[in-house]
């Protein structure tokens, strides 16, 4: 048989669209030659290839003309995971392998010269595509997956997938040969790592001193799923209440988890023994806007959505590029990052929380009791600038991180823990699942209406406040959502007054400043 079908898969964003390799063996003059829209690195799979093969023991085709052919030829094919599905088709073309036997698999996995596998990025969005596969084509027997034994054991943890782990070449290849040639037994499958239990516990929330108007806002919001922003200057703590926000928020469910893991996978940061963990990313002012939202040829997730359902803390905010911070305002309502480029459209989660931190000004006392400020108002109005208006809309929480003199703070009693609090954090998000389904800061529309009811007072309170202070309709609903979660904090059915008014101190901070 001089030709062979593997069966493998692509990364095209979080997508994992199938790809068929086939290996053609033919008389002429000895050549290796691949095609389908391969990237540099798959086309230097034939040295790879060619070196694993030879140093395994395993024959090759040095006197034929070896044509690979990756299918679909329009779809873009990327990294090393292509290595082990060629060879596996090289061998399968010269009738060493049992063609029955890779109908019913799909590999993928990078080979070393001395034919190791490497993991590869990816895995989990490949065992999920695999199971979507299976559940859109009902009665289909479902292929099994063979990756590096890394690999394996991180996308064992999608349930419903046949998955199969290995070290080496041979390793495969001693189990898929024909019985007559010798099989060397069945294909070990896959077990997911079990995270070990964690060996280090969260900062707690009582080793801050005082800040109490502070650690409130942290925990609405926590409860509700806003975002927040803390000005304030250096050294009142702002670090250190981001530092602790994790510590309020719950672990993640099963499925909120498997979507995080899939986009830390595609980067190839996913780290099992953090699984259910809600991860804080903290990228440095230099980020580009490309970095933060994500992008590249091909388009890579960015810091948004490595922090899909965990945290994304921006310290010294308007340092950061005008257009990365611009280009937060999309994703912050959606949840969603479109990439789009001239031949292709990748759409990536980003349901992060967004903390930031800021001084109110250059040289950062502005409005500090214990330092004089050196800066002018036109100074300060145009750092305060460098955040737009729409940004800021979409900001919850604003609140002012004051400097508190060493002798108050060494007064303070200490504070509440970060259990405490989170277990009240945890009860009002229960509260808000068990009645509208979602987090009070994705209420959008219909729901909103139906489940935000403030009564009489409280309505015509917002409305004056709005009023007055020329707020957009955005920030009218962003407040009304926020007093929604302040009414679940407190265990009450409708938003009354005080709770409104709470909602809307939290939104006037740089207008005080």
């Amino acid at each position: 048989m001089s030709l062979a079908i593997i069966h493998s898969r692509a990364l095209d964003g979080l997508k994992a669209p199938e790809v068929t390799v086939e290996v053609h063996l033919a008389n002429g003059l000895p050549s290796f030659t691949l095609v389908g829209l391969a990237d540099t690195e798959v086309k230097e799979a034939r040295e790879r290839v060619r070196a694993a093969l030879s140093n395994s023991g395993l024959e090759f085709p040095f006197n034929k003309r070896v044509t690979v052919n990756l299918a679909p030829a329009d779809l873009p094919k990327e990294s090393g995971r292509f290595d082990l599905p060629i060879a596996l088709g090289i061998l399968a073309a010269m009738g060493h392998l049992d063609a029955n036997r890779l109908v019913e698999l799909e590999f993928a996995g990078e080979l070393s010269l001395g034919g190791e596998l490497r993991s590869v990025r990816g895995a989990l969005p490949m065992a999920l595509a695999l199971r979507r596969g299976a559940s859109d084509a009902p009665g289909a027997r479902q292929r099994g997956l063979v990756l590096p034994q890394s690999s394996a054991q991180e996308a064992a943890l999608v349930d419903g997938v046949r998955l199969y782990g290995a070290t080496h070449l041979m390793d495969v290849v001693a189990a898929l040969r024909p019985a007559d040639q010798g099989a060397g037994g069945d294909l070990i499958r896959a077990q997911a790592v079990q995270p070990a239990a964690p060996t280090m516990t969260l900062a707690d929330l009582k080793d801050v001193k005082g800040q109490t108007a502070a650690k409130r806002a942290l925990e609405v919001a926590a409860a509700g799923g806003h975002s927040l922003l803390m000005v304030g200057p250096p050294g009142t703590g702002k670090s250190m209440l981001a530092q602790r926000f994790a510590g309020l928020l719950p672990a993640l469910d099963d499925d909120e988890a498997l979507e995080s893991a899939a986009v830390l996978s595609l980067a190839g940061c996913f780290d099992a023994q953090r699984w259910r963990q809600r991860l804080m990313r903290s990228p440095h002012h230099t980020a580009s806007s490309v970095a933060l939202v994500g992008g590249g040829s091909p388009p890579r997730p960015g810091e948004i959505s490595l922090a899909h359902h965990g945290i994304l803390f921006l310290d010294e905010l308007p340092e950061f590029p005008r257009a990365a911070l611009e280009a937060l305002r999309e994703p912050l309502e959606t949840g969603l990052i479109t990439i789009a480029r001239a031949a292709r459209r990748h759409d990536f989660p980003a349901r992060f929380q967004l903390l930031g931190a800021m001084n109110p000004c250059p040289c950062g006392h502005f409005g500090n009791p214990l330092k004089a400020c050196r800066c002018t108002p036109d100074q300060v109005a145009r750092y305060q600038s460098r955040l737009s208006g729409p940004l800021m809309d979409r900001i919850d929480v604003q609140i002012e991180v004051p400097a508190v003199p060493p002798d108050v703070l060494a007064a303070s009693p200490d504070g509440e823990s970060s259990a405490d609090v989170a277990a009240r954090v945890l009860r009002a998000r229960e509260r808000q699942r068990s009645r509208q389904g979602v987090l009070n800061a994705e209420l959008s529309g219909s729901l909103l209406e139906a489940h935000a009811q403030a009564d009489a007072a409280a309505s015509s309170f917002l409305q004056t406040a709005c009023a007055r202070l020329g707020w957009s309709g955005r920030a009218f609903h962003r407040v009304l959502k926020l007093a929604r979660t302040i009414a679940d904090l407190a265990g009450a059915d409708a938003i009354r007054q005080s709770h409104m008014a709470e909602a809307i101190q939290y939104r006037r901070v740089l207008q005080q400043i």
